[in-house]
């Protein structure tokens, strides 16, 4: 049996604090001393084999009668098999302030924050991404936090009741295309977030872990075109614009003769206009398949931008009301609809490109190409030597004089003839 040791009086404490060295209480508690001025309690146990050393305070803010109280503790923790370091531990990170949890509308703000500059265009897509949020996301899982965002939070937002044509629908049944960017954003923000360190695991939104949950888009997907006018209303309403004094109204005018997009009008300056080539050439920064674009202007549009006064808006060819900015974007689309309240601006593309097929013998490569689409695979591509420049500017002379009404002049007049 081995030797007791004899337990410390508190009177002798601070004598010993000043002595370097372990002093024992007893049953594994020590007074480690120091000097100067550095001493504490501490506890040595043995536990699975290994021993252990816990600190249990300083002296004098720890009094020996604390000590062994806690140390008391301690070994009763031991006696159940429980480490009571760890135990110490576990208690101190429960007890520790938590930081607020990061809902997922916090993270969702700080993606588009963080990406908004990298994306083509930024305020615009921005916008859409928070407006989209708004109306379909945050209100169902806007304030979980972003770490418990799980498969059926997802399948929540997707499958929420919205009003479709035939009554109530699931959300991705009823605007599947809304829906299908919604989800995408959706995993974009829990990959975001995961990168931050703010959730683990699979991401809940992958297309992977929803496609055997939901039907896929083209089963329930409507192809939506842009209205177009019949292609034998347009010269009728072009008339009527002729009669408008109104920027809007050459705006409108000039779109339509150019078959071009309203982005691609609005955005006009002088500096892309060859007035007395009757050339406009757009920059591939503004075309939407990034690639340069020259449009042969036919005489009507040529004298629509004379009219104009070269310069006198500032560089926009057609100048918004806000200095330094274009036409508005929905400036030419409300006087259309004045006049036609379905029919779109970029609906006069699908009129023209119907027209030039029905009423014209050029060939589909020349219309495509009249309109910047791309025409073949990759490699017939490739290999194109030209834009069909020359063939592209008969095409809309042709579509200038139909639009103004002299077709059927010129008809009448071989009708007349014959």
């Amino acid at each position: 049996m081995g030797r007791q040791v004899e337990r410390l009086k508190a009177v002798e404490v601070p004598r010993l604090a000043k002595l370097a060295g372990m002093h024992a209480d007893g049953r594994g508690l020590y007074l480690k001393a120091s000097p100067p001025g550095a001493s504490s309690w501490v506890l040595r146990y043995m536990l699975d084999g290994k021993a252990h050393t816990m600190g249990l305070g300083s002296f004098p803010e720890v009094t020996l009668k604390r000590a062994r109280e806690k140390a008391l503790e301690a070994r009763q923790l031991k006696t159940d098999g429980v480490d009571p370091i760890q135990a110490r531990r576990d208690r101190k990170a429960a007890e520790a302030p938590r930081a607020p949890a990061i809902t997922f509308e916090m993270a969702a703000g700080a993606f588009i924050e963080t990406k908004q500059s990298g994306w083509r265009n930024r305020g615009k897509s921005a916008d859409q991404w928070r407006a989209a949020f708004k109306q379909w996301v945050f209100p169902i899982i806007g304030d979980r936090p972003v770490a418990e965002v799980d498969g059926a939070a997802v399948m929540s937002v997707l499958t929420q009741a919205v009003a479709g044509k035939s009554g109530e629908q699931r959300f991705w049944e009823a605007r599947s295309e809304t829906a299908a960017r919604c989800r995408a954003r959706i995993e974009n923000v829990l990959d975001f977030a995961r990168a931050q360190g703010q959730r683990t695991g699979d991401n809940p939104a992958d297309w992977a872990s929803l496609k055997f949950q939901l039907p896929k888009r083209h089963d329930v997907r409507q192809v939506k075109h842009h209205d177009a006018m019949p292609y034998d209303d347009v010269p009728k309403f072009v008339r009527t614009l002729q009669a408008r004094p109104l920027l809007s109204a050459r705006a409108l005018e000039f779109t339509i003769l150019a078959a071009a997009r309203t982005s691609e009008v609005r955005g006009l300056t002088w500096g892309e206009l060859d007035l007395n080539k009757a050339i406009w050439v757009i920059p591939a920064s503004r075309m939407k398949a990034k690639r340069q674009h020259r449009v042969p202007l036919c005489d009507r549009a040529v004298q629509i931008l004379r009219q104009l006064g070269i310069g006198e808006g500032g560089d926009f060819v057609f100048p918004g009301i806000k200095p330094g900015r274009p036409l508005s974007e929905n400036t030419m689309l409300q006087l259309l609809q004045e006049e036609h309240a379905d029919a779109t601006v970029h609906g006069f593309r699908s009129s023209f490109s119907t027209w030039a097929r029905e009423q014209t013998a050029f060939p589909r490569e020349i219309v495509e190409a009249a309109l910047a689409h791309e025409v073949g695979d990759a490699v017939e591509r490739a290999y194109a030597r030209t834009d069909f420049f020359d063939k592209r500017r008969q095409l809309l002379d042709a579509w200038a004089k139909f639009c103004s009404g002299r077709a059927d002049e010129d008809r009448l007049q071989q009708v007349e003839t014959r």
